[in-house]
Protein backbone atom coordinates (compact mmCIF):
# COMPACT_ATOMS: atom_id res chain seq x y z
CA UNK A 1 0.00 0.00 0.00
CA UNK A 2 1.49 3.40 -0.94
CA UNK A 3 2.72 5.64 1.87
CA UNK A 4 0.90 8.93 2.20
CA UNK A 5 3.25 11.90 1.94
CA UNK A 6 2.06 15.26 3.25
CA UNK A 7 3.69 17.78 0.92
CA UNK A 8 3.89 21.05 2.86
CA UNK A 9 4.08 24.28 0.90
CA UNK A 10 3.11 27.95 1.14
CA UNK A 11 3.77 29.73 4.41
CA UNK A 12 4.04 33.23 5.84
CA UNK A 13 7.04 34.30 3.78
CA UNK A 14 7.97 36.61 0.92
CA UNK A 15 8.76 33.38 -0.96
CA UNK A 16 5.21 32.04 -0.58
CA UNK A 17 4.45 31.81 -4.30
CA UNK A 18 7.81 30.20 -5.05
CA UNK A 19 7.01 27.56 -2.43
CA UNK A 20 3.66 26.85 -4.10
CA UNK A 21 5.44 26.19 -7.40
CA UNK A 22 8.06 23.96 -5.74
CA UNK A 23 5.42 22.06 -3.77
CA UNK A 24 3.30 21.35 -6.82
CA UNK A 25 6.38 20.16 -8.70
CA UNK A 26 7.08 17.67 -5.91
CA UNK A 27 3.46 16.49 -5.81
CA UNK A 28 3.50 15.89 -9.57
CA UNK A 29 6.82 14.01 -9.46
CA UNK A 30 6.11 11.57 -6.60
CA UNK A 31 6.06 7.95 -7.73
CA UNK A 32 2.39 6.96 -7.45
CA UNK A 33 3.30 3.28 -7.21
CA UNK A 34 5.01 3.99 -3.87
CA UNK A 35 3.51 7.22 -2.57
CA UNK A 36 0.17 8.98 -2.32
CA UNK A 37 0.67 12.77 -2.19
CA UNK A 38 -1.40 14.77 0.27
CA UNK A 39 -1.24 18.55 -0.30
CA UNK A 40 -0.87 20.46 2.96
CA UNK A 41 -0.95 24.16 2.22
CA UNK A 42 0.02 26.79 4.79
CA UNK A 43 -1.61 30.11 3.95
CA UNK A 44 -0.06 33.54 4.44
CA UNK A 45 -2.29 33.78 7.54
CA UNK A 46 -0.68 30.60 8.96
CA UNK A 47 -3.80 28.49 8.42
CA UNK A 48 -3.55 24.90 7.20
CA UNK A 49 -5.61 23.63 4.25
CA UNK A 50 -5.88 20.44 2.24
CA UNK A 51 -7.96 19.17 -0.67
CA UNK A 52 -7.45 17.91 -4.20
CA UNK A 53 -7.86 21.36 -5.74
CA UNK A 54 -4.62 22.39 -4.01
CA UNK A 55 -2.75 20.08 -6.39
CA UNK A 56 -3.65 22.36 -9.31
CA UNK A 57 -1.70 25.53 -9.94
CA UNK A 58 -4.74 27.18 -11.51
CA UNK A 59 -6.54 27.04 -8.16
CA UNK A 60 -4.15 29.63 -6.74
CA UNK A 61 -5.06 32.33 -9.26
CA UNK A 62 -8.05 33.26 -7.09
CA UNK A 63 -6.95 32.72 -3.49
CA UNK A 64 -10.29 33.63 -1.92
CA UNK A 65 -12.14 31.06 -4.01
CA UNK A 66 -9.36 28.52 -3.52
CA UNK A 67 -9.44 28.65 0.27
CA UNK A 68 -13.24 28.77 0.34
CA UNK A 69 -13.35 25.42 -1.47
CA UNK A 70 -10.38 23.84 0.29
CA UNK A 71 -10.68 22.10 3.66
CA UNK A 72 -9.21 23.93 6.62
CA UNK A 73 -7.46 21.50 8.97
CA UNK A 74 -5.17 21.26 11.96
CA UNK A 75 -2.37 18.63 11.99
CA UNK A 76 -2.14 16.44 15.10
CA UNK A 77 0.13 13.54 16.04
CA UNK A 78 -1.41 10.14 15.30
CA UNK A 79 -0.12 6.59 14.75
CA UNK A 80 3.48 7.63 14.12
CA UNK A 81 2.38 10.18 11.54
CA UNK A 82 -0.14 12.99 11.44
CA UNK A 83 -3.89 13.23 11.18
CA UNK A 84 -5.46 16.27 9.57
CA UNK A 85 -8.53 17.22 11.62
CA UNK A 86 -11.29 19.34 10.13
CA UNK A 87 -11.45 22.89 11.51
CA UNK A 88 -13.96 23.86 12.70
CA UNK A 89 -15.03 20.30 13.53
CA UNK A 90 -18.37 18.82 12.52
CA UNK A 91 -20.80 18.18 15.35
CA UNK A 92 -21.34 14.62 14.20
CA UNK A 93 -19.16 12.12 12.36
CA UNK A 94 -15.45 11.65 11.88
CA UNK A 95 -13.38 14.81 11.67
CA UNK A 96 -10.21 13.09 10.44
CA UNK A 97 -9.86 14.37 6.87
CA UNK A 98 -6.68 12.44 6.07
CA UNK A 99 -3.66 10.69 7.58
CA UNK A 100 -0.04 11.07 6.46
CA UNK A 101 2.86 8.73 7.23
CA UNK A 102 5.61 11.27 6.48
CA UNK A 103 5.97 14.97 5.73
CA UNK A 104 7.87 16.53 2.84
CA UNK A 105 8.44 20.22 3.61
CA UNK A 106 8.78 22.27 0.41
CA UNK A 107 8.73 25.67 2.06
CA UNK A 108 11.01 28.64 1.46
CA UNK A 109 11.97 31.63 3.54
CA UNK A 110 11.38 32.88 7.06
CA UNK A 111 8.81 31.30 9.38
CA UNK A 112 9.10 28.18 7.21
CA UNK A 113 12.47 27.01 5.92
CA UNK A 114 14.28 28.54 8.91
CA UNK A 115 13.39 25.60 11.16
CA UNK A 116 9.94 26.80 12.21
CA UNK A 117 8.04 24.13 10.28
CA UNK A 118 10.64 21.50 11.21
CA UNK A 119 10.19 22.28 14.90
CA UNK A 120 6.44 21.81 14.53
CA UNK A 121 7.00 18.45 12.83
CA UNK A 122 9.43 17.44 15.58
CA UNK A 123 6.73 18.12 18.17
CA UNK A 124 4.28 16.00 16.19
CA UNK A 125 6.86 13.20 16.04
CA UNK A 126 6.38 12.62 12.32
CA UNK A 127 9.28 11.72 10.00
CA UNK A 128 10.06 14.58 7.62
CA UNK A 129 12.27 14.75 4.57
CA UNK A 130 14.42 17.82 5.11
CA UNK A 131 17.19 19.16 7.31
CA UNK A 132 16.39 19.36 11.03
CA UNK A 133 15.72 22.45 13.12
CA UNK A 134 19.34 23.41 13.75
CA UNK A 135 20.59 22.93 10.19
CA UNK A 136 17.55 24.72 8.80
CA UNK A 137 18.03 27.69 11.13
CA UNK A 138 21.72 27.94 10.23
CA UNK A 139 20.93 27.65 6.55
CA UNK A 140 18.56 30.60 6.71
CA UNK A 141 20.73 32.89 8.84
CA UNK A 142 23.60 34.07 6.65
CA UNK A 143 25.63 35.49 9.55
CA UNK A 144 25.56 32.32 11.66
CA UNK A 145 25.98 30.15 8.58
CA UNK A 146 29.11 32.04 7.62
CA UNK A 147 30.54 31.62 11.13
CA UNK A 148 29.98 27.85 11.08
CA UNK A 149 31.44 27.45 7.59
CA UNK A 150 34.47 29.54 8.51
CA UNK A 151 35.03 27.48 11.66
CA UNK A 152 34.92 24.36 9.47
CA UNK A 153 37.71 25.78 7.31
CA UNK A 154 35.59 26.57 4.28
CA UNK A 155 36.33 29.68 2.18
CA UNK A 156 33.80 32.45 2.83
CA UNK A 157 33.87 36.20 2.34
CA UNK A 158 34.37 38.36 5.42
CA UNK A 159 31.30 40.41 6.30
CA UNK A 160 30.10 43.19 8.59
CA UNK A 161 26.81 42.44 10.34
CA UNK A 162 24.58 45.41 11.20
CA UNK A 163 21.30 45.63 13.10
CA UNK A 164 18.26 47.67 12.14
CA UNK A 165 18.26 49.30 15.58
CA UNK A 166 21.87 50.47 15.31
CA UNK A 167 21.34 51.70 11.76
CA UNK A 168 18.25 53.69 12.75
CA UNK A 169 20.05 55.21 15.72
CA UNK A 170 23.15 56.28 13.76
CA UNK A 171 23.26 55.51 10.03
CA UNK A 172 26.61 57.26 9.56
CA UNK A 173 28.25 55.12 12.26
CA UNK A 174 26.90 51.97 10.63
CA UNK A 175 28.28 52.97 7.27
CA UNK A 176 31.62 53.93 8.85
CA UNK A 177 31.87 50.42 10.35
CA UNK A 178 31.58 49.00 6.85
CA UNK A 179 34.03 51.47 5.28
CA UNK A 180 36.59 50.66 7.96
CA UNK A 181 36.63 47.00 6.91
CA UNK A 182 36.18 47.09 3.13
CA UNK A 183 36.17 49.31 0.08
CA UNK A 184 33.40 49.88 -2.44
CA UNK A 185 31.61 48.34 -4.22
CA UNK A 186 29.87 46.21 -1.59
CA UNK A 187 26.90 43.82 -1.49
CA UNK A 188 24.13 44.26 1.08
CA UNK A 189 22.04 41.26 2.13
CA UNK A 190 19.22 40.76 4.66
CA UNK A 191 20.56 38.21 7.12
CA UNK A 192 17.72 35.72 6.95
CA UNK A 193 16.01 35.83 3.57
CA UNK A 194 16.42 33.77 0.43
CA UNK A 195 15.72 34.17 -3.29
CA UNK A 196 17.87 37.33 -3.43
CA UNK A 197 15.07 39.35 -1.80
CA UNK A 198 16.41 42.68 -0.51
CA UNK A 199 19.92 42.16 -1.88
CA UNK A 200 21.61 45.14 -3.53
CA UNK A 201 24.96 46.47 -4.69
CA UNK A 202 26.38 49.79 -3.49
CA UNK A 203 29.19 51.67 -5.21
CA UNK A 204 29.39 54.56 -2.72
CA UNK A 205 28.19 55.80 0.67
CA UNK A 206 24.88 57.20 -0.61
CA UNK A 207 24.01 53.94 -2.32
CA UNK A 208 25.03 51.95 0.78
CA UNK A 209 22.65 53.98 2.94
CA UNK A 210 19.86 53.32 0.45
CA UNK A 211 20.55 49.58 0.17
CA UNK A 212 20.76 49.16 3.94
CA UNK A 213 17.46 50.96 4.38
CA UNK A 214 15.91 48.58 1.83
CA UNK A 215 17.43 45.49 3.47
CA UNK A 216 16.12 46.48 6.89
CA UNK A 217 12.59 46.63 5.50
CA UNK A 218 12.85 42.83 5.19
CA UNK A 219 15.02 41.82 8.17
CA UNK A 220 16.33 43.06 11.50
CA UNK A 221 19.96 42.30 10.59
CA UNK A 222 21.93 42.76 7.40
CA UNK A 223 25.32 41.65 6.12
CA UNK A 224 27.67 43.72 4.02
CA UNK A 225 30.36 41.98 1.97
CA UNK A 226 32.84 43.24 -0.57
CA UNK A 227 31.64 42.72 -4.12
CA UNK A 228 33.48 39.97 -5.97
CA UNK A 229 34.55 41.37 -9.33
CA UNK A 230 34.63 40.07 -11.97
CA UNK A 231 32.09 37.53 -10.73
CA UNK A 232 30.83 34.18 -11.90
CA UNK A 233 28.31 32.22 -9.83
CA UNK A 234 28.03 28.45 -9.61
CA UNK A 235 25.52 26.20 -7.88
CA UNK A 236 25.80 22.57 -6.83
CA UNK A 237 23.22 20.43 -5.04
CA UNK A 238 24.01 17.84 -2.37
CA UNK A 239 21.94 14.81 -1.36
CA UNK A 240 22.50 12.73 1.76
CA UNK A 241 23.17 13.11 5.48
CA UNK A 242 26.02 13.04 7.99
CA UNK A 243 26.88 9.43 7.09
CA UNK A 244 27.27 10.06 3.40
CA UNK A 245 26.47 12.69 0.80
CA UNK A 246 26.92 13.12 -2.93
CA UNK A 247 27.06 16.17 -5.17
CA UNK A 248 25.14 16.89 -8.36
CA UNK A 249 26.49 18.46 -11.52
CA UNK A 250 27.43 22.14 -11.31
CA UNK A 251 25.50 24.89 -13.03
CA UNK A 252 26.19 28.52 -13.84
CA UNK A 253 23.01 30.62 -13.56
CA UNK A 254 22.86 33.48 -16.02
CA UNK A 255 21.22 36.60 -14.58
CA UNK A 256 20.25 39.84 -16.20
CA UNK A 257 22.54 41.80 -13.86
CA UNK A 258 25.65 41.28 -11.77
CA UNK A 259 23.41 40.02 -8.96
CA UNK A 260 20.92 37.26 -9.71
CA UNK A 261 17.69 38.86 -8.54
CA UNK A 262 14.30 37.48 -7.48
CA UNK A 263 12.99 38.71 -10.84
CA UNK A 264 15.75 36.80 -12.68
CA UNK A 265 14.97 33.62 -10.79
CA UNK A 266 11.21 33.54 -10.93
CA UNK A 267 9.64 36.33 -12.99
CA UNK A 268 11.76 36.69 -16.10
CA UNK A 269 10.45 33.63 -17.95
CA UNK A 270 14.04 32.90 -18.86
CA UNK A 271 14.83 30.40 -21.59
CA UNK A 272 16.40 27.10 -20.64
CA UNK A 273 19.89 26.70 -21.97
CA UNK A 274 20.35 23.27 -23.43
CA UNK A 275 20.07 19.76 -22.09
CA UNK A 276 19.84 19.11 -18.40
CA UNK A 277 18.01 22.32 -17.53
CA UNK A 278 14.70 20.80 -16.63
CA UNK A 279 13.14 20.00 -20.02
CA UNK A 280 9.72 18.60 -19.26
CA UNK A 281 10.71 18.66 -15.57
CA UNK A 282 10.88 14.90 -15.36
CA UNK A 283 7.12 14.69 -15.57
CA UNK A 284 6.83 17.61 -13.15
CA UNK A 285 3.67 19.07 -14.62
CA UNK A 286 0.93 19.88 -12.16
CA UNK A 287 -1.56 17.05 -12.32
CA UNK A 288 -4.74 18.00 -14.09
CA UNK A 289 -3.62 21.51 -15.03
CA UNK A 290 -1.52 21.14 -18.14
CA UNK A 291 0.63 23.88 -16.65
CA UNK A 292 4.36 23.62 -17.12
CA UNK A 293 5.66 23.38 -13.59
CA UNK A 294 9.29 23.62 -14.67
CA UNK A 295 8.95 27.34 -13.98
CA UNK A 296 10.69 28.91 -11.03
CA UNK A 297 14.33 28.01 -10.55
CA UNK A 298 14.07 25.28 -13.19
CA UNK A 299 13.20 27.83 -15.87
CA UNK A 300 16.11 30.14 -15.11
CA UNK A 301 18.56 30.67 -17.96
CA UNK A 302 21.60 28.60 -17.07
CA UNK A 303 24.54 26.62 -18.29
CA UNK A 304 24.14 23.12 -16.95
CA UNK A 305 26.61 21.53 -16.67
CA UNK A 306 28.69 24.66 -16.14
CA UNK A 307 31.38 25.41 -18.69
CA UNK A 308 34.31 24.86 -16.32
CA UNK A 309 37.19 22.42 -16.07
CA UNK A 310 36.88 18.97 -14.54
CA UNK A 311 39.26 20.08 -11.79
CA UNK A 312 37.12 23.06 -10.84
CA UNK A 313 33.95 20.96 -10.99
CA UNK A 314 35.51 18.49 -8.57
CA UNK A 315 36.60 21.35 -6.28
CA UNK A 316 33.09 22.81 -6.16
CA UNK A 317 31.51 19.41 -5.55
CA UNK A 318 33.92 18.62 -2.70
CA UNK A 319 33.34 22.00 -1.04
CA UNK A 320 29.57 21.60 -1.46
CA UNK A 321 29.57 18.27 0.40
CA UNK A 322 31.81 19.70 3.15
CA UNK A 323 29.51 22.71 3.59
CA UNK A 324 26.40 20.49 3.61
CA UNK A 325 27.82 18.30 6.35
CA UNK A 326 29.33 21.20 8.32
CA UNK A 327 25.82 22.59 8.83
CA UNK A 328 24.40 19.13 9.58
CA UNK A 329 22.05 19.10 6.60
CA UNK A 330 19.94 16.16 5.48
CA UNK A 331 17.94 15.45 2.36
CA UNK A 332 18.73 17.81 -0.49
CA UNK A 333 20.32 21.26 -0.35
CA UNK A 334 21.84 23.62 -2.88
CA UNK A 335 25.20 25.27 -2.25
CA UNK A 336 25.90 28.53 -4.07
CA UNK A 337 29.42 29.70 -4.90
CA UNK A 338 31.11 32.94 -5.94
CA UNK A 339 34.18 32.76 -8.18
CA UNK A 340 36.54 35.73 -8.48
CA UNK A 341 38.04 35.23 -11.91
CA UNK A 342 40.85 37.74 -11.44
CA UNK A 343 42.32 35.85 -8.46
CA UNK A 344 40.90 32.39 -9.06
CA UNK A 345 39.38 32.49 -5.55
CA UNK A 346 36.26 30.41 -4.88
CA UNK A 347 33.93 31.25 -1.99
CA UNK A 348 30.96 29.42 -0.48
CA UNK A 349 28.19 32.01 -0.68
CA UNK A 350 25.27 30.26 1.03
CA UNK A 351 23.31 27.03 1.46
CA UNK A 352 19.64 26.62 0.66
CA UNK A 353 18.34 23.77 2.81
CA UNK A 354 15.13 23.63 0.74
CA UNK A 355 16.16 24.96 -2.65
CA UNK A 356 13.72 26.24 -5.25
CA UNK A 357 12.28 23.30 -7.24
CA UNK A 358 14.26 21.09 -4.80
CA UNK A 359 17.08 21.56 -7.34
CA UNK A 360 15.67 18.59 -9.26
CA UNK A 361 17.06 19.96 -12.54
CA UNK A 362 20.62 19.57 -11.21
CA UNK A 363 19.95 15.93 -10.33
CA UNK A 364 18.24 15.13 -13.62
CA UNK A 365 21.34 16.48 -15.35
CA UNK A 366 23.31 14.03 -13.19
CA UNK A 367 21.08 11.12 -14.24
CA UNK A 368 18.83 11.05 -11.16
CA UNK A 369 15.14 11.56 -12.05
CA UNK A 370 13.00 13.80 -9.83
CA UNK A 371 10.91 10.84 -8.62
CA UNK A 372 14.05 8.98 -7.55
CA UNK A 373 15.39 12.10 -5.81
CA UNK A 374 12.20 12.32 -3.74
CA UNK A 375 12.40 8.59 -3.03
CA UNK A 376 15.93 8.95 -1.65
CA UNK A 377 14.91 11.96 0.46
CA UNK A 378 12.02 10.01 1.97
CA UNK A 379 14.32 7.08 2.70
CA UNK A 380 16.72 9.40 4.53
CA UNK A 381 13.83 10.76 6.60
CA UNK A 382 12.81 7.29 7.78
CA UNK A 383 16.47 6.47 8.49
CA UNK A 384 16.74 9.51 10.79
CA UNK A 385 13.46 8.60 12.50
CA UNK A 386 14.72 5.05 13.20
CA UNK A 387 18.00 6.40 14.55
CA UNK A 388 16.25 8.80 16.90
CA UNK A 389 13.94 6.07 18.19
CA UNK A 390 17.00 4.40 19.71
CA UNK A 391 17.94 7.53 21.70
CA UNK A 392 16.78 8.32 25.23
CA UNK A 393 14.90 11.60 25.57
CA UNK A 394 13.05 11.06 28.86
CA UNK A 395 13.61 9.29 32.19
CA UNK A 396 10.99 6.92 33.58
CA UNK A 397 10.66 8.86 36.81
CA UNK A 398 8.34 11.45 38.26
CA UNK A 399 9.99 13.88 40.68
CA UNK A 400 6.60 15.48 41.24
CA UNK A 401 5.45 12.34 43.05
CA UNK A 402 7.80 13.34 45.91
CA UNK A 403 6.67 16.95 46.04
CA UNK A 404 4.08 16.24 48.73
CA UNK A 405 2.50 19.35 50.18
CA UNK A 406 5.62 21.48 50.05
CA UNK A 407 4.00 24.01 47.77
CA UNK A 408 5.78 26.06 45.15
CA UNK A 409 8.80 26.86 47.39
CA UNK A 410 9.55 23.27 48.32
CA UNK A 411 11.38 22.29 51.51
CA UNK A 412 14.43 23.78 53.13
Amino acid sequence: MPLTVAVIFGGHSVEHEVSVLSGLQAIAALDRAKYKPLPLYLSKQNEWYTGELLEKVGSFKDMDACLKNAIRVVPVAARGGIDLLRLPPKKFGDNVVAHADIALPVVHGTFCEDGTVMGFLELLGVPYASSDVMASALGMDKAHMKAVLKQAGLPVLDAVTLTAHAFAADPDAAVAAVEEKMSYPVIVKPANLGSSVGIGKAADRAALLQKLDAAFSFALRALVERAVEPLREFNCAVLGDADGAKASVCEEPMGNDEILSYQDKYLSGGQKDGAGTGGDAGGAKAAGTGADMSSGMAALSRKCPADISAEMTAQIQALAVRAFQALGCMGVARVDFLWEESTGSLFVNELNTIPGSLAFYLWEAAGLPFAKLLDEMIGLAFKRARTREALTFTYESNILSNAGGAGSKGKG
